[in-house]
């Protein structure tokens, strides 16, 4: 297993450049993927030796993906799955407090696992806990939309 590194958590900003670059690529990644069905993708590098680069589909995905967070001026960082964090990188990515984190992982919301006296956390359980408390929240404002508009405020 790849050690988990503060590089990898660290959030890359894009430039307003890159973001003007990511909103000009965009529709063409995305027009690429919906006309091209092939388990990989043939990437050509524009130099005089026209070098080839090979890549699988779902990179092109993740790839798609990070464009539209800079296209929209967001930052990103790439954390694999099946890694494990310290109670402090699962907070700093939940953005919330240390102690907050640790009564989310005491009460189960969050797997994780005792190294000694360490707590590790399990990132595909906190990323479902992170999907899990945005479909709440979703639900909860579509629920007060709801009432708002039955009581015609």
């Amino acid at each position: 297993m790849i050690g988990m590194s503060q590089s990898m958590l660290d959030s890359v900003r894009p430039s307003e450049s890159d973001r003007e670059t990511a909103v000009a690529a965009l529709p063409h990644v995305r027009h690429y993927l919906n006309t091209h069905e092939q388990s990989t993708v043939r990437l050509t590098v524009d130099d005089a030796g026209r070098e080839a680069l090979v890549v699988p589909r779902s990179a092109v995905r993740l790839f798609e993906r990070i464009l539209a967070y800079m296209a929209a001026g967001a930052g990103t960082s790439i954390v694999p799955t099946n890694e494990e964090l310290t109670t402090q990188e699962a907070a700093n990515l939940l953005n919330v407090s240390r102690p907050y984190l640790i009564g989310l992982l005491e009460a189960g919301e969050i797997d994780y696992r005792m190294v000694g006296t360490h707590r590790r956390v399990n990132v595909e359980s906190l990323l479902e806990y992170m999907r899990r408390d945005d479909h709440d929240r979703r639900s909860a404002a579509d629920e007060l939309t709801r009432l708002s508009q039955d009581m015609d405020l």
